[in-house]
Formats: structure tokens, C-alpha cells, sequence
């Protein structure tokens, strides 16, 4: 990514039903501003009771965890960003990809940025004074055109420009390496 003033994450740091202290610690730890996801919502909701239960939780991330938002607005001068995982709109959770017709509607949001998650897609699209983001997924790669490689995004307030950076899946490569060698 190059140097950054701060991390934002748009949830699903975990997988579904399993926790990571590594990586929510390390969202702690380096103070990134971090929503939920759906994938935090089962976890933490009644359907992740008994995976909460696990041994080797720590607590304190737990509850950081669930202390998270559903959505964030942040302030950079005049300049406003809207981190949701899903819609900004009710019922949350649709799931909107580069091709859906519903993205306008990010369009109309009181904000200058719009950062999204949840379909692991990426899109970097204006609609509006909004320019709409999705930097993919840095964990669980699902966008086949960028074949399913990791992604981030940077976002320049200033210049009201965003660049998705893909990188190659280190689980991949483990699997390929192990598939070639097998």
C-alpha cells in the first residue's frame, strides 16, 4: 500500500464462525477504524454462541470486536466518509456487485466517499459527488477478475481518487505449491 495515514476495515476480519485474535488484534493495535460485517454479526449474534465458546479466545478482542459499528462516518476537513458493509440503506445486507443497478443509489448518500464491502468485488465508481469504493477483500479473495487474488484499497481524500492494489493469496500458494508437488 505504500504509507498511509490510517487503516480502515470494512468487516468480515473474522470467517464466519472462526475468530482470530492475530487479526483483530492487530486491527486494535493499529487503531484502524473497523466496522461490522456479517460475518461478525452471526459470530457475535445467538447462531455463534458455541463458537464463541472456543478455547484460546481472548476476551478483551472479543468484546473490541463487538464494540464495533455496523457503519462509520469519519471526518477528514470538509471531507466525509461513509464506511458501511453491505447498503447504507435499509435492510442492510443486499448484496450489491459492479454490475447491480442498485449502486446509484450510493449516489445519494450525505457523503463524499462511500466505502463498502461484503460481495469481496471491486469497484471504484462515481455517482454523483460520491465516489463509491470496494477494495475487494484482504482475506477471502471472491473476485474472479482479478482471479480471486487479495486486494486492498487507498483512498486520497484530497484527490478525491481511489486505487484497488491486488496481491497474491498466500493460502493460495501454499495449496498450489503443495498440488504441484503432490
Amino acid at each position: 500500500m505504500g504509507p498511509v495515514d490510517e487503516l480502515l476495515c470494512l468487516g468480515d476480519s473474522i470467517f464466519e464462525y472462526r475468530f482470530s485474535n492475530e487479526v483483530v488484534g492487530k486491527l486494535r493495535e493499529l487503531g484502524a477504524h473497523t466496522i461490522q460485517g456479517n460475518h461478525e454479526e452471526v459470530f457475535l449474534g445467538p447462531l455463534g454462541a458455541r463458537a464463541r465458546e472456543r478455547e484460546g479466545i481472548d476476551p478483551g478482542l472479543l468484546q473490541w470486536l463487538a464494540d464495533r459499528p455496523a457503519r462509520l462516518a469519519l471526518h477528514y476537513g470538509d471531507k466525509k466518509v461513509l464506511m458501511v458493509h453491505s447498503t447504507p440503506w435499509e435492510p442492510r445486507g443486499a448484496y450489491i456487485y459492479p454490475h447491480s443497478p442498485l449502486l446509484e443509489r450510493f449516489g445519494e448518500e450525505d457523503a463524499d466517499f462511500v466505502l463498502f464491502g461484503h460481495t469481496h468485488q471491486q469497484l471504484v465508481r462515481r455517482f454523483g459527488r460520491v465516489l463509491v469504493v470496494n477494495p475487494g477483500s484482504a482475506g477471502d479473495g471472491r473476485d474472479s477478475r482479478n482471479d480471486r487474488q487479495l486486494s486492498c484499497a487507498v483512498l486520497d481524500t484530497q484527490t478525491a481518487k481511489a486505487r484497488v492494489i491486488d496481491y497474491p493469496d498466500p493460502a493460495r500458494a501454499k495449496l498450489t505449491d503443495a498440488m504441484v508437488r503432490g
